[in-house]
């Protein structure tokens, strides 16, 4: 277990981002039923954590993508991390939307983009990565060369790490579904008991509680 990983997962769990409910499901939007449910918008109201989870993807960025021209966040939950981490590195910022604007200039990219321009992307969560890789798909379809892409948390889906071998894109992530665990035992968030049912759910997460 990487030391930072430790550290943002104890972080975020302080200001309770993180919610772990094995008995009693959220639904997400997708229809899933998930005993966890992960809530980083809160991370922007807390000026000490916002700080260091800014600090972090830095950290990440300075050590993976020096020759990074422009900062990419993907709305809505990555806009202003994506903006606060191109401020403190002086560097232009740009976010995609989910869809083009149905009015005005239709924009799907909002901000000055140039073709080419060497991009990282910064995400709050991914689950399937569906709709992390539709923004840098539409980053790329632009002309822009997508570096790589760094997020708050990944859930650890399969799915997810055959979608992003398959884009060729690389994805590093603050904290991770398997520290999360880790960690709830360690500090009795969740029982061992109810480990077995976290796992299958990680497994098989679109079946998962409709058995």
């Amino acid at each position: 277990m990487k030391d930072f990983q430790l550290e943002v997962t104890k972080r975020l769990l302080q200001i309770n981002t993180i919610k772990v409910q094995p008995s009693n499901p959220f639904t997400w939007a997708s229809g899933w039923l998930s005993p966890i449910y992960c809530d980083n918008r809160k991370i922007l109201s807390y000026p000490e954590t916002r700080k260091f989870i800014c600090d972090q993807f830095i950290r990440v960025i300075k050590d993976k993508y020096p020759d990074v021209e422009v900062i990419a966040g993907v709305a809505t939950g990555a806009i202003a991390h994506g903006a606060l981490v191109a401020e403190k590195l002086g560097l232009p910022f740009v976010y995609v939307r989910s869809k083009p604007k149905d009015h005005g200039l239709e924009n799907l990219i909002e901000g000055d983009l140039k073709p080419e321009q060497r991009i990282v992307v910064i995400e709050d969560l991914v689950s399937t990565g569906g709709s992390s890789l539709k923004a840098a798909e539409a980053l790329t379809n632009f002309g822009g060369d997508v570096l790589g892409m760094v997020a708050i948390f990944t859930y650890n889906f399969p799915v997810a790490t055959q979608n992003f071998e398959k884009a060729c894109i690389e994805l590093t992530t603050l904290r991770n579904y398997q520290t999360l665990i880790n960690y709830a035992i360690e500090i009795g968030e969740i029982e061992e008991k109810e480990l077995k049912r976290l796992q299958s759910w990680r497994e098989n997460p679109s079946k998962w509680g409709k058995e």
